[in-house]
């Protein structure tokens, strides 16, 4: 029930806040740099992976019901935008890395372009990267059960061999070539930064670090436990059944914290930023004015409607 609860409020944070996100920036889609226009993928991204919640929260309850097409189809959109919002992250840290260290003066709208071309590659190569979801079947997991699960289900042979390469992909691609790749922007940026002087560059600091931080506290212990329970199951690391019950109830725990990161990328890539905050505000007041306009407008046509009719009256 506790997973259960917490995958809803993901899904409550992640949907409005990546909306919020992707809408502002949309508005302003005239000025948008590459860095936006990854931002808007990343929030696609997030919310995808968010609308996928309450189907896993409901298995949690009452099983698997909503058929094998379902789980493999959930399982494929979850997996490809853990990948595709992972490495969203590394290109906006590779943008960021050209435009505060070597100033890249290139034309916008020749920028934009490129990052649209970057963009669709990412996707082509996030749903590539989850195709080994489509080994997920709905199934009893013995003949005494009742309860049917969507899991992992090798029956090409060799299942250990599959499960290892998927799960080594996983690691190299989903984890650590993006942190090497953020780690490395960041700190070149940071080193940068504490060359020059003014009170911004503190704040970009802060930023920095904190999407670091937020990075390897949501993936990193759900990738130790992967580990552990590879290793596991190649007997490398012992293991008797409560070792193998406590590994299965850690997986659950910190798959439900790396999901935990749709929610803060909103907050670390636009919440905290001046320009957003002031393009929400004008966003904001824009459609409040709209909104009075309208209701004067009907006001008015209601108003000189009942005076054209108590005229024809008298």
């Amino acid at each position: 029930m506790l997973i259960c609860a917490i995958l809803v409020v993901i899904f409550l944070l992640a949907i409005p806040g990546n909306i919020i996100v992707g809408w502002v920036i949309c508005a302003n889609w005239r000025s948008m740099n590459p860095s936006d226009v990854y931002l808007v993928h990343l929030t696609i991204a997030d919310t995808l992976l968010a609308l996928t919640l309450p189907f896993w929260a409901a298995a949690v309850i009452h099983g698997w019901i909503f058929g094998d097409f379902m789980c493999k189809f959930l399982n494929l959109t979850i997996e490809a935008n853990f990948y595709t919002s992972i490495i969203f992250l590394a290109c906006i840290s590779i943008d960021r890395y050209f435009v505060i260290v070597h100033a890249a003066e290139t034309h916008r709208d020749h920028k934009r372009i490129c990052s649209w071309f970057v963009c669709a590659s990412v996707w082509a190569l996030g749903w590539a990267l989850a195709l080994p979801a489509l080994f997920n079947d709905a199934f009893k997991p013995n003949s005494d059960s009742n309860r049917i699960i969507c899991s992992e289900r090798y029956d090409l042979g060799q299942a250990a061999l599959w499960r290892l390469v998927t799960r080594g992909f996983r690691h190299i691609l989903g984890f650590l070539l993006p942190l090497v790749v953020m780690v490395t922007c960041y700190s070149i940026i940071i080193t940068r930064l504490l060359r020059t002087r003014g009170f911004q560059k503190h704040r970009a600091m802060q930023v920095i670090v904190a999407v670091v931080i937020a990075f390897l506290l949501c993936w990193t212990p759900h990738h130790l436990t992967l580990i552990v329970d590879t290793l596991m199951r190649f007997d490398v690391v012992p293991g008797d059944c409560a070792a193998r019950k406590s590994v299965n109830t850690a997986l659950n725990i910190t798959h439900s914290l790396a999901l935990f990161h749709s929610c803060i990328n909103p907050i670390l890539y636009a919440f905290v930023g001046v320009k957003f905050r002031k393009n929400l505000r004008l966003l904001v007041q824009r459609k409040l004015r709209m909104q009075e306009r309208m209701s004067g407008s009907r006001f008015s046509r209601s108003t000189s409607q009942t005076s054209g009719s108590n005229g024809a009256l008298l």
